[in-house]
């Protein structure tokens, strides 16, 4: 027997935006799908009907897009399996639900909402407080088990409101197995009998899920670990139905950076990170923020995403997207929750940026900056400042001096460094660099090295000052490489405006 063609599927509810650990779950679907020339889907879960928020699949598509792990089907994407919106697939769930009453694998039950909340209180005054729906109390409930026949069609023909439960079984092992997690076992005693058809002629999250995953042929469900207590429901279902399950994995949890507790939507902003992938607005107007919006590069977002619950075995640690697909196996995802590293994160950043072509780096910095700026100017500033940099704004807040002479000057540095020897010192040097007639960063150099050995000077005697003068700061790249990219004239004046600046500074002093 042939092997199923590969077919995995991202299933988001639009109740708000697509949380990090979201995102992973697609990336870890997309991966897949691209690893064994499968086909990865996006489907809309929106059964839920009061939670849906206008605006989260928008959000949802955007977000993928912006990762570059767009899926190849789903809602306006195309494919043969469609609507790949639920509420859009209503009316071919309720047949089903029907098939499973007729089978006996579930049933009717009639039971208002007072029912159930006095039943619930009930079990509360005899010490039971987590009373539930099952193969004990369903005897003693509203439903086609303890009804007559005759009463159940009644109440059907009357139009009572009903749903529908699945029938679990008395003291039943169902066992699987979980490419991640190994053979699971879970005994009916620990099961409800959840609802699967709910009295608005909406399916359940679990009916819908199932009926959706088996009629779009999906062949692996890679889903987070907080569906694994639904799994032992959804393997009896596609027993009840008479249908292969497809293999399940699910992914661990994301943890907040000190390990405690699983990363919530509201850590980020909170702790000072953020959590979504792209800006999201509150219908309350509250906005949380993504990593577009705080400068992340999308390919640095998931490398990080990747590694948060995976590990390729090797030390490599950055991969482009295509090396991602070509490494990534669930064998190879661990049980364990994932620890969210901020900083790890920020190193990602930091090492997509040291590595992005400087002139595409001068795109990215020109759409940030108000000024006219030519891209060959912008181009050299971030082939100086990108070491130094971890996002494209820091380009330009660290290196503004280099197209806009500094106004200030680091009055550590002129309290610590400037000495009474440092004026006429900075005053010979200046004269040294004005006699240079090739002013490349190269013989800059040579000049420099060969004055301090001249005077036997230390090299901070004259580099700090010098630095101080033409850049107003401490630290920085080479002053040499900055000396050749301004220029002579410009060098020579920013030391003469410095040497007159900060000596009216020490006379006021």
């Amino acid at each position: 027997m042939s092997e199923k063609p590969v077919r995995v599927r991202f299933a988001p509810s639009p109740t708000g935006p697509l949380h990090m650990g979201g995102v992973r779950t697609a990336l870890y679907n997309y991966l897949f799908a691209k690893k064994h020339n499968g086909t990865f889907v996006i489907r809309i879960e929106d059964t839920d009907q009061t939670r849906f928020v206008p605006g989260a699949q928008d959000y949802i598509m955007d977000a993928l897009s912006w990762c570059g792990i767009m899926p190849t089907e789903g809602p306006g994407l195309g494919g043969d399996f469609g609507p790949y919106v639920q509420s859009e697939r209503k009316e071919m769930y309720r047949p089903y639900a029907e098939q499973l009453v007729e089978n006996g694998s579930a049933y009717y039950a009639f039971d208002s909402a007072e029912d159930l909340t006095e039943m619930r209180e009930q079990a509360k005054q005899m010490g039971m407080p987590n009373w539930q729906y099952n193969s004990v109390t369903r005897g003693s409930m509203k439903n086609s088990v303890s009804l007559s026949s005759d009463d159940v069609k009644q109440r059907i023909e009357n139009g009572d409101p009903y749903v529908v439960r699945m029938k679990m079984p008395r003291n039943v092992d169902i066992r699987f197995e979980d490419e991640i997690r190994g053979w699971v076992v879970v005994n009916t005693n620990n099961l409800d009998d959840k609802v699967l058809f709910k009295s608005d002629g909406m399916p359940t999250y679990h009916l819908a899920n199932i009926v959706d995953d088996h009629t779009m042929e999906i062949s692996h469900v890679i889903r987070g670990e907080e569906w694994l207590p639904s799994a032992p429901l959804h393997v009896m279902l596609y027993d009840a139905f008479g249908w292969e399950c497809p293999k399940l994995a699910h992914l661990p949890l994301l943890l907040k950076p000190d390990g405690n507790g699983k990363l919530s939507k509201r850590d980020g902003d909170r702790l000072g990170f953020p959590v979504f992938p792209t800006n999201w607005k509150s219908s309350e107007g509250e906005i949380f923020s993504g990593y577009r919006e705080n400068g992340y590069f999308p390919e640095a977002f998931i490398n990080m995403l990747a590694f948060l619950g995976w590990n390729p075995g090797t030390t490599q640690e950055l991969f482009s997207l295509e090396e991602l697909v070509s490494a990534f196996s669930l064998e190879r995802v661990s049980k364990a929750g994932a620890k969210f590293d901020p900083d790890k994160t920020k190193w990602f950043q930091q090492q997509y940026l040291r590595s992005t072509d400087d002139a595409i780096l001068a795109e990215k910095l020109a759409k940030e900056l108000d000024g006219n700026y030519d891209l060959s100017t912008l181009t050299h500033v971030c082939r100086l400042m990108k070491e130094r940099a971890t996002f494209v704004k820091d380009i330009w807040t660290e290196g503004a001096f280099l197209l806009e002479r500094p106004t200030t000057y680091d009055e550590k540095t002129v309290n610590k460094r400037w000495k009474e020897a440092t004026t006429p010192l900075l005053k010979e040097w200046r004269e040294e660099l004005a006699g240079l007639e090739d002013f490349s960063a190269a013989n800059v150099e040579v000049a420099f090295k060969s004055f301090i050995e001249a005077r036997e000077l230390g090299v901070g005697a004259v580099l700090s000052p010098f630095r101080l003068l033409i850049t107003g700061q401490a630290a920085g790249p080479s002053m040499f490489d900055i000396s050749e990219f301004l220029g002579k004239e410009e060098s020579l004046e920013r030391i003469d405006l410095g040497l007159s600046t900060i000596q009216a500074l020490k006379a006021q002093a």
